[in-house]
């Protein structure tokens, strides 16, 4: 199986520690071998480029120059939305040579951004990767009915992400199918849910996470799945105020991709991370591992 050098960032000992014990359960399963960068720093997510285009295309370019030294013949794989975006980002940006010497003298060290930077999607969507999950699976989660929620940084902008369809992605929709769920089609796949934004401007970025439930809801889905962890964080963490905001009675358990891929390959609550939502998500689990199997999971 295939050998990347894996760029974590902040989220995965933090927020995203479900995230975390889905993917390296899943990662195990199939050989998927994830080389850890050293001495990585933050990417500068969504603030540090707002201020200094040059220092935030360093602090990501940073990192890629430390795979290129370390792991030299090994594509950048990250499991954070944002953190693709901003290695990407450094990556388009060492196209201008002016901008790549400049990005050298800040790091103060040889950078050539020739990398190719990859989210898990990409690679869980690549043809032998997907073969080797479904040769994994162990558990049918047939009936269950998810939305698969991509978010904006994903497919976007596609002069920095390459996507076929930055519309209607469906790297997601395809791995998902691999443990028998189905995926939903529905309207707000790609649009935004607030990012950081749910901190500092609550009253302005509540209702997006609403839509983002209500379209769900409206096409069926049982779930929500992403695959970052700011977004998985917003919506499960908040649901329960979005119901009380909007008098709604959303009751929809919101999961990484992972963790379902987990799932289906046999983890149970721990392994997977499912123990540790915010809105409960054991239940909807238990409920189609029983109805297919007559027993669930522990």
């Amino acid at each position: 199986m295939k050998k990347f050098a894996y760029f974590p960032g902040c989220s995965m000992d933090s927020t995203a520690v479900t995230y975390k014990a889905s993917l390296e359960y899943v990662a195990g399963r199939i050989g998927l071998e994830l080389k850890e960068i050293p001495d990585w720093n933050c990417c500068g997510s969504t603030a540090a480029h707002t201020k200094n285009e040059k220092l935030a295309y360093s602090l990501a370019a940073r990192n890629i120059a430390i795979a290129e030294d370390t792991y030299p013949d090994l594509d950048i794989v990250t499991p954070c939305a944002a953190c693709y975006s901003r290695l990407a980002y450094a990556k388009h940006a060492a196209e201008d040579e002016f901008t790549r010497q400049e990005i050298e003298r800040i790091i103060k060290r040889p950078f050539k951004g020739k990398k190719e930077i990859l989210n898990f999607l990409d690679v869980f969507s690549q043809e032998d990767v997907m073969q080797a999950c479904k040769e994994n699976m162990v558990r049918d989660l047939s009936g269950l009915k998810i939305a698969c929620y991509y978010g904006c940084l994903m497919s976007r902008p596609r002069k920095i992400t390459k996507a076929e369809d930055i519309e209607n992605p469906m790297q997601m929709d395809k791995i998902i199918e691999l443990t028998g769920a189905t995926a939903v089609e529905w309207d707000f796949k790609t649009e935004c849910c607030g990012a950081s934004h749910q901190v500092d401007a609550p009253r302005q970025s509540r209702p997006l996470i609403e839509r983002i439930f209500r379209n769900a809801k409206a096409n069926g889905a049982q779930a929500i799945v992403t695959a970052c962890p700011l977004c998985n964080m917003n919506l499960d963490m908040r649901e329960k105020e979005i119901n009380e905001m909007f008098s709604k009675k959303y009751d929809i358990p919101v999961f990484q991709f992972t963790e379902i891929l987990a799932i289906g390959m046999g983890a149970g609550a721990k392994t997977s991370g499912i123990h540790q939502h915010f809105w409960p998500a054991f239940d909807l689990i238990n409920g189609v591992l029983r109805a297919n199997f007559g027993k669930a999971g522990k």
